[in-house]
């Protein structure tokens, strides 16, 4: 089968289409042909290794200290259709068309993953993909959507709340600002200026432009501040809480810990530190969530998968709205015949 293979940390040259040897599945695992995957910022990062001190070092004896050895197959998101199952299956059967995200297991940017029936937490989650989307959607809603689905049910945000997402333009953000508004809030997104149409367009009631003003000093107020990308800075973001207003960050930093009992100490606000929500009951939320029209993807780009590395420089050049997706449906067509 054809795959990415990642060959070295760093660059987007290592990711390289090669031909591998198709998985197959265990006994309690099924065999998923894969249609659609993503480019996501957890792929890039994974990639560059672009990771806190104290994350990379572990993920390096994970991975492999020089190169990457122990898993060679990036990618995170995905949507396919179960081809085989194992004899211990029993909530599947080919035919199935699933979605979901594999974590640090990682692996998805092939023809074919294998991956257990039952998965939960940061090792990944697999469900049945939303009907009324196809497969290129739904390989963009896993990761951005139970991320903002899971913080956003922490912060208990409450009908009429105001609520401020910074780095809104991105996959957690897109899914988050939609999420708000559903909640019923009055949502500000924070982003760069080519990003700031779009969040309009899924639902934003006002935009700033973070080349041009800082929220933290325009003296408006808000009663949830969400960092989707760890760029707001501490303080600043405690000031423009309202009384008993919460702020989660993404990335903490290495005294996030210190800071939020800090915090609480000092005032009713709550910092709250960032925890994951893998678990199949939220990525089904998500799926009755798309049905019923809520929610929906926003796909920036579509690559093919021999062009994966070009997908991978766009994300680095941080430019992305939303998602962006690397599809696989064009290898499991059959060629065309040539006319006599």
């Amino acid at each position: 089968m054809k795959a990415i293979v990642w060959t070295k940390y760093g660059s987007p040259d290592g990711l390289q289409l090669r031909d591998v040897e198709k998985p197959t599945p265990k006994e309690n695992e099924v065999l998923i042909k894969v249609y659609a995957v993503t480019a996501s910022t957890p792929d890039t990062e994974l990639r560059r290794l672009k990771l806190p001190f104290l994350f990379a070092i572990p993920i390096r004896l994970y991975l492999g200290l020089l190169k990457p050895t122990r898993i060679t197959i990036l990618g995170t998101e995905f949507a396919g259709a179960i081809v085989a199952a194992g004899k211990e299956i029993t909530q599947y059967q080919p035919g199935d068309q699933v979605y979901g995200y594999t974590g640090l297991g990682m692996r998805t940017y092939a023809e074919y993953l294998c991956l257990p029936e039952k998965q939960s937490g940061i090792a990944g989650v697999l469900a049945l993909k939303p009907t009324n989307i196809t497969y290129e959607e739904a390989a963009a809603v896993p990761f951005g959507g139970l991320e903002a689905l899971h913080s956003l049910g922490r912060a208990n945000i409450q009908r009429g709340h105001k609520v401020l997402i910074v780095g809104a333009g991105g996959s957690i953000g897109t899914y988050s600002v939609q999420l708000a508004k559903h909640y019923g809030t009055e949502v500000t997104g924070v982003d760069k200026p080519g990003k700031l149409e779009m969040l309009r367009s899924i639902g934003a009631d006002y935009v700033i432009d973070c080349s041009q003003e800082d929220f933290t000093k325009n003296g408006r107020k808000y009663d949830v501040i969400m960092d989707t990308i760890g760029k707001s800075p501490f303080s600043g973001s405690l000031k423009s809480l309202n009384e008993n207003g919460i702020y989660l960050n993404a990335k903490p930093g290495l005294f996030g810990g210190v800071q939020a009992r800090w915090a609480s100490r000092r005032s009713g606000k709550k910092v709250l530190t960032w925890t994951a929500g893998y678990t199949t009951q939220n990525l089904l939320a998500l799926k009755e969530l798309v049905e019923e029209g809520k929610i929906k993807p926003f796909i920036d780009r579509r690559y093919p998968l021999e062009q994966t590395a070009e997908a991978h420089r766009y994300v680095d050049s941080g430019q992305k709205k939303g998602n962006v997706v690397i599809t696989l449906e064009h290898l499991h067509k059959p060629p065309s015949k040539e006319t006599p």
